[in-house]
């Protein structure tokens, strides 16, 4: 159990300057993040650099190369048993028993965890209902879509109740409803106190849920005065208004460098402050706006800025 008032013990996990190799091909080469209970942090990163990696070590299937992770205070390396004992894994594909019902594969997983048969049993049957798959739960697992395996892995990694949570790709092969449902549910996890890791390439679904961001680049995690640079740079708005050509003439008296297209007009701007001032001058000079939005979300943005892809120009504000 975490002690109450212990700031460390609030810290779920902790990676200090991590690094990994496989030969020559250096996959993680020096990564540090925290998590803490109660919070949800995504881990964002091209294809290729390191996330899996990452994740691996922290599940205890890596050992890393060098550098420090605890997981509760316990080691992955020195300590695996007490780590797998508080951590829910997700990869992103878990291999399932074909021939074994949804509510016997959580059954048998509790087992695993040294849970009753009681035990295992109660937990299936509140994980079933948890997850959405109570008209397959009796169901062998053979005849479940991508997304409805998604969700079995998701309550496999739950079984334990583990306050520490590992979640590679959990949303992929989930439908739009699915994606909600799984986003509330990993919101109350982490209000439940759980520490909740979550790699995605999905930023914009990221950005409803996740308290905090780590960006992986090249085996390297971003530092906090590169990401706080990140997310204060220009980036693009996008305007929709009742009197597009209002619009048009009130941009061109602001400044330069909007572009309108089928979908509105897009508008470089630096800050929320900025953008506020923006929105003020057009309202001000009667634009009817009916839409004024970032084209992008924040993570996305900040990622984009991060890896050299924003290329921002017109309104500095």
């Amino acid at each position: 159990m975490r002690a109450r008032g212990d700031v460390t013990a609030d810290i779920g996990i902790d990676v200090s300057a991590v690094a990994r190799a496989f030969g020559d091909v250096h996959a993680v080469r020096s990564a540090s993040l925290e998590v803490r209970h109660g919070s949800v942090t995504g881990l964002i990163g091209p294809n290729g650099s390191g996330k899996t990696t990452l994740m691996l070590m922290l599940a205890t299937l890596l050992r890393p190369d060098s550098g420090s992770i605890r997981i509760n205070g316990a080691d992955p390396t020195s300590d695996p048993a007490a780590v797998r004992s508080r951590i829910g894994w997700m990869p992103d594909v878990l291999g399932s028993w074909p021939s074994l019902s949804v509510r016997d594969t959580l059954v048998a997983t509790g087992r695993m965890y040294r849970m009753t048969r009681s035990e295992s049993s109660r937990r299936a049957a509140e994980l079933i209902d948890e997850v959405g798959l109570d008209e397959l739960a009796d169901r062998p697992t053979r005849v479940l879509s991508r997304g409805q395996k998604q969700r079995l892995s998701l309550a496999r990694s739950l079984v334990h109740s583990p306050d520490v949570l590992l979640l590679d790709e959990p949303a992929s092969g989930l439908d739009p409803a699915a994606r909600v449902d799984l986003r509330d549910q990993i919101r109350r996890l982490a209000a439940g106190g759980a520490a909740v890791l979550v790699s995605s390439h999905v930023l914009a679904e990221l950005d409803e849920f996740a308290d905090e961001a780590v960006y992986l680049d090249r085996g390297e995690t971003a530092s906090r005065e590169a990401i706080a640079g990140a997310r204060t740079s220009a980036r693009d708005w996008r305007i929709r208004s009742l009197d597009p050509a209002l619009l048009e003439r009130a941009l061109a008296e602001i400044g330069d460098g909007a572009v309108t297209d089928a979908l509105g007009t897009t508008v470089s701007v630096s800050g929320d402050t900025a953008a506020a001032a923006l929105l003020t001058r057009l309202v001000t000079a009667g634009v009817p706006v009916t839409h004024f939005a970032p084209v992008v979300g924040d993570l996305e943005h900040t990622f984009l800025d991060l890896s050299g892809r924003n290329t921002p120009g017109g309104i500095r504000g």
